[in-house]
């Protein structure tokens, strides 16, 4: 018997690839049933399948076989490791697409940049014209890995986003596999940060002599990460220069040394702000050489691509004050990446729901930055935000609190703003204290700011 574990997106997906399959598995989800939308309701009986519901479902897994890990129940579960003892076998999509994919996987992983990487190299290989199919899936769009997997052939190319909780159980890496910028993230999730570094090992640990590591050397995870297995190795870097791989110099990016002809790349005409941008630019290009971008192609996407939803992305001005909204900040590192994107003065929205991070190097960047006008703390973490600033030094500028939705936030930012200023939602935390997810807080952050009357 087949169990699917956690009926949220993956989990249909998946339900929908067994039952063409000929597979009829039986659901499980810890959301009791009377939580579950009527539609959501409808749907589920319309399958005709079993299911069983509710925070004890995972007790009720004798006599299955297999089971299908959705990424929202971890690997590491107390009742999975007691059933995987008793035999039962853990399978996930992502596993399961890996293990049988007939196609090249470009896998993209790291604490931030993932999507705006992954997006990069797959328009970077759409526009060549040597491959059968290129599709972009994981962590980002509307694809799922098992919508595609009956129609792949060995000539396609699949650009593949992977979170820790994709990489952690998987037993084959990609055949280009991008280590970006690993920090700390998902300590709500993993027990430690070793857990968490681990679980991306699988990126390019499984890799023989045929394939690419490619990773960012500028952080010592990643160069763990990156040296693993037996691909070649190709490194990134922003601060260095690098005998095989990318890096930046000056106003360019260089390629050297991996693809038998060294090639330059101009930034005078990118679109995406920040530095941080320049690391995924550059893992872009190396992974987009790998797999055969002409460099004409790569220049062209490079000065193109204005970057995506929710990543410090220009939503308008307004009276001289500009706003950006990088709703997707869900860490420190990436607030701190925020602030250092933009020399005008600055107010910023910090703040969100608890998930231990540590905001101390946040705090510092903070007080050295003079250009920070203001700091608008919202949400559960505001109090430790603001303690963390304290402790960091003297701030010089305000701090404001205590709006309690989206327009009291807008409302206190743009009280403190004034022509030439910025002002970003980069939250350094994540949104399910105020907000449904990243995306419903950067939607009202964007429609509270264009009813001030945007130009």
């Amino acid at each position: 018997m087949v169990a699917v574990l956690g009926f949220a997106q993956e989990g249909r997906a998946t339900v929908t690839y067994l039952v063409k399959h000929g597979v009829l598995p039986v659901i499980f989800d810890e959301k009791p049933w009377e939580e579950w939308q009527a539609d959501d309701q409808e749907y589920i009986k319309s399958l005709k399948l079993n299911f069983i519901f509710g925070p004890a479902c995972l007790s009720e897994l004798a006599g299955f076989d297999v089971a299908f890990r959705s990424p929202g129940i971890k690997a590491f579960h107390p009742s999975l490791v007691a059933w995987q003892k008793k035999g039962l076998s853990i399978l996930s999509q992502t596993k399961w697409f890996f293990q049988h994919c007939p196609a090249k996987i470009i896998g993209v992983t790291g604490t931030k940049g993932k999507g705006t990487t992954s997006s990069l190299i797959f328009q970077m290989l759409d526009t060549q014209k040597d491959h059968k199919q290129l599709f972009l899936t994981g962590n980002i769009g509307e694809t799922q890995p098992f919508e595609i997997l009956d129609i792949l052939t060995e000539k396609d190319w699949v650009v593949f986003e992977l979170s820790s909780f994709q990489l952690q159980d998987l037993t084959v890496s990609p055949h280009i596999g991008v280590c970006l910028m690993t920090t700390s993230e998902h300590l709500d999730y993993h027990a430690d940060l070793e857990e968490y570094l681990a679980a991306k090992e699988p990126i390019s640990k499984f890799q023989n002599n045929n394939d690419f590591a490619i990773y960012n050397i500028d952080f010592l995870a990643s160069r763990y990460i990156g040296s693993l297995g037996g691909g070649k190795k190709i490194e990134i870097s922003t601060n260095n220069q690098v005998n095989h791989g990318c890096f930046v110099a000056g106003n360019r990016i260089l390629s050297k040394g991996f693809t038998g002809a060294n090639h330059f790349f101009n930034l005078d005409r990118i679109q995406l702000r920040g530095s941080h941008n320049l690391q995924n630019i550059a893992a872009a290009i190396a992974a987009a050489l790998c797999a055969g971008a002409e460099p004409s192609s790569i220049q062209k996407i490079i000065e193109e691509f204005k970057g995506l939803n929710h990543r410090l992305e220009l939503v308008g001005q307004k009276n001289g004050v500009i706003f950006y909204n990088d709703s997707f900040s869900t860490t420190p590192e990436t607030a701190i990446a925020a602030i250092e994107a933009f020399h005008e003065p600055k107010i910023l929205i910090l703040g969100g729901a608890i998930k231990g991070s540590d905001f101390s190097e946040l705090a510092k960047a903070i007080v050295r930055k003079e250009d920070i006008k203001a700091i608008v703390l919202i949400g559960q973490e505001a109090e430790n935000i603001q303690l963390a600033i304290s402790a960091a030094g003297e701030f010089s500028g305000a701090l404001l609190k205590g709006a309690k939705n989206m327009k009291e936030i807008i409302e206190q930012a743009v009280s403190l703003s004034a022509p030439g200023d910025v002002v970003v939602l980069s939250p350094a935390c994540a949104s399910f204290d105020m907000f449904k997810n990243y995306k419903d807080r950067g939607e009202k952050f964007k429609s509270e700011v264009m009813k001030l009357g945007l130009r």
